[in-house]
This record gives C-alpha cells, sequence and structure tokens, in this order.
C-alpha cells in the first residue's frame, strides 16, 4: 500500500486544536488575578485557612448542641454528618465575609 498524504486542508485542523486548547487555558486563568488573603501582624494568610478553621469550630460548636439537646442519636451516618457540617459552615463563612 502507498502512503497517504495529508492534505494542507487536514494539516490546518490539527494546528487549530493546540492553538484553541492554549487561548481556552488563557481564558480561564484571568480569575487567578489575586489571592484572597489577609494581613497578620505583617503576615499575609490565605483567607480559606481562616474560613476552614471556623467552620470546624462551628461544626463542634453545633456537635455540642445536637448532645445536649439529645439529636445525635437521630443523625444516622455521623461520619457524613459532622464533615458536611464543617464544609457548610466553611462555604458559608466563605460567602459571608469573602464574596
Amino acid at each position: 500500500m502507498k502512503p497517504t498524504r495529508q492534505s494542507s486542508r487536514d494539516a490546518g485542523r490539527f494546528r487549530i486544536a493546540p492553538t484553541a486548547s492554549c487561548m481556552a487555558a488563557l481564558v480561564f486563568e484571568t480569575g487567578c488575578t489575586r489571592a484572597p488573603s489577609f494581613n497578620v501582624l505583617g503576615s499575609f494568610f490565605p483567607s480559606w485557612i481562616l474560613c476552614g478553621v471556623i467552620g470546624i469550630l462551628l461544626a463542634f460548636g453545633a456537635r455540642i448542641l445536637f448532645v445536649r439537646a439529645n439529636l445525635e442519636k437521630e443523625l444516622s451516618p455521623l461520619i457524613l454528618v459532622y464533615p458536611s457540617l464543617a464544609a457548610f459552615f466553611t462555604f458559608a463563612t466563605w460567602l459571608l465575609f469573602f464574596s
């Protein structure tokens, strides 16, 4: 069999794909211009760490309230409930203070 040659039209298609993917990557990188951080005694910390700590503390506080109100026995998979509560409080704190 004789090897077939690509036409110039087919070769152009292969060059468009890498160019389009590079352009798409550049479009999506525009959101990374500024890191949300705050100044603590001259040192900048990412704000997501603060939101995560606050979310974990609020989930711990919710656990204390559930135990005192005897509601913890009603929560079925505790290994899913408390991490979900911590994530909820973390994201809510982020939206409240940094959105």
